[in-house]
């Protein structure tokens, strides 16, 4: 490179680093943070193989709200339960707002439930809300769908016959057919090709999205579009899913009865059916595509990765096991399975149940929100459109919230008299205005589940406890429990 060339090179790079450091003045008082570099803004302080790690470390230098940059792209970051209760739950509506997400944003477009904004976000969510609600307190209830798919899933764990196996095929499969019933109307055959590829194409993408290749996308997505790389297998999967998902609504579309909607992509079509003549809708194919899309990944992925971490915990803590199966024994028996009526009487599984989650932190740093208005936050004063990333990893392990928050304890969630205990800083399912929607859906299956397998298994590894690691391979998106195998034998 000759030197003429090199300073029109410098001299670009100084303009990039006047324009970074102007456009973080002027706009607002933005919270302190590291200074950032032209075009890699705070790369050199984060890993992008452990990006949660790197922003917690920040937080302890520049305190619960501070200013990075990921690459050129500006986010405010907010660490501990105080901060995020403040910012999502007491100013909710001004946090309300979904932040980028490149490697969603590719596919989405910004459609959907789960990565729109404004009114579209707010209609659609209602809609969505409405119909679930209705399909779960219908004439089959959402809990007697569970108690139903757990049956198929227990006649699975039997067919092991106290061999070693991986749950993870077999636990995506049953928590999968949950939600795909009252999308698609129906529940799948385990062996089912339709439900095969919905597992491996989200346990795939989940995979990756976790992974540092997942975050240096988030970051320069732009870059990474012209480079190979398994973020390439991310889109792929992304289209072949929603290839497969349109399928099923051509299907849904040639013998749609509108006054007697099977599921909710029936009443999806009906509602852009009669919202056809208005150019403001917001009921269109895509939107349909891309909401159902949203509805199968929240309800596949999360709850049969949380699962995991519990079987992963029970086999390392076989006390903890022994003591949640004699509570199944003594309220429930074994010639019944648990019911949703069961849990008050169980506090301590209901307590295991939500350590497993605050634990394991399944979504440690949440998705994205964004400021929806100039909003005032902390002594500083936070523009439009700033994007937020809550570290609700922070608000888990948050010492000033839980006694022993680096331990796996179920005393978390038990008072001094063992009757189970809330935390406000419980918040796997984040907080406020952009609360997961699936949470009681969610719920319901991580009770339902968890006491059924309990009830007809001992789960045994297959080397020492003490040899068990419980810290996740990943830090990205999700936090996935190492691969293992176990035993059951049944009891």
């Amino acid at each position: 490179m000759d030197s003429m060339s090199t300073a029109i090179l410098l001299l670009l790079l100084a303009l990039i680093y006047l324009f970074l450091t102007i456009s973080s003045k002027g706009k607002g008082q933005l919270p302190p943070g590291p200074r950032p570099l032209p075009f890699l803004g705070n790369l050199l302080q984060l890993r992008s193989q452990d990006m949660l790690t790197s922003l917690t470390k920040l937080s302890k230098k520049y305190g619960s709200v501070y200013t990075v940059y990921l690459g050129p792209r500006r986010v405010v970051v907010l660490s501990g339960y105080q901060a995020v209760k403040e910012a999502l739950v007491d100013q909710g509506e001004e946090f309300s707002g979904r932040g980028d997400y490149p490697v969603f944003l590719n596919f989405t477009k910004g459609n959907g439930i789960a990565f729109s904004n404004g009114d579209r976000w707010k209609v659609l969510r209602r809609f969505s809300v409405q119909i679930l609600r209705n399909f779960g307190m219908g004439k089959r209830s959402i809990e007697e769908r569970i108690l139903e798919e757990s049956n198929f899933l227990l006649a699975e764990l039997r067919k092991t016959e106290g061999e070693p196996f991986d749950p993870t095929f077999v636990l995506s499969r049953s928590v999968s057919n949950i939600i795909c019933s009252v999308i698609f109307g129906s529940r799948f055959d385990y062996e089912d090709e339709r439900l095969l590829n919905i597992i491996h194409l989200i346990n795939e993408n989940f995979q990756i999205m976790s992974s540092p290749w997942g975050e240096l996308y988030n970051i320069f997505p732009s870059l990474l579009d012209w480079l190979p790389g398994p973020h390439r297998c991310l889109f792929q999967n992304f289209g072949r899913m929603k290839d497969l998902i349109a399928r099923s609504v051509r299907d849904h579309q040639a013998t749609l009865d509108p006054e007697s909607p099977r599921d909710f992509i029936d009443c999806f079509l009906t509602k852009i059916a009669q919202e056809k003549q208005d150019p403001l809708s917001h009921f269109h194919m895509d939107t349909l595509l891309m909401t159902t899309h949203n509805l199968i990944f929240g309800g596949t992925e999360t709850v049969g990765t949380t699962l995991r971490h519990a079987f992963l915990v029970l086999l390392k803590y076989p006390k903890v096991q022994a003591r949640v199966q004699e509570e199944i024994d003594r309220v429930v028996g074994r010639e019944r399975l648990p019911a949703l009526e069961d849990r008050p009487a169980m506090p301590y599984t209901d307590a295991v149940i939500h350590e497993v989650q605050r634990f394991a932190d399944v979504i440690p740093m949440s998705l994205p929100h964004r400021v929806i208005r100039d909003t005032a936050f902390r002594g500083f004063l936070l523009p439009k459109g700033t994007d937020i990333i809550t570290l609700l990893n922070t608000v888990h392990y948050d010492p000033s919230q839980f006694l022993t928050p680096q331990e796996f304890n179920p005393e978390h969630f038990l008072d001094a008299s063992q009757s189970f205990k809330k935390s406000p800083a419980f918040m796997p399912f984040s907080a406020g205005r952009r609360l997961c929607l699936g949470e009681s859906l969610a719920r319901m299956e991580l009770f339902l589940y968890f006491t059924a397998i309990l009830q007809n298994f001992s789960l045994q590894p297959l080397g020492a406890p003490e040899d068990i690691d419980l810290t996740p391979i990943s830090s990205g998106l999700g936090n996935l429990p190492r691969p293992f195998q176990l035993r059951l034998r049944a009891r």
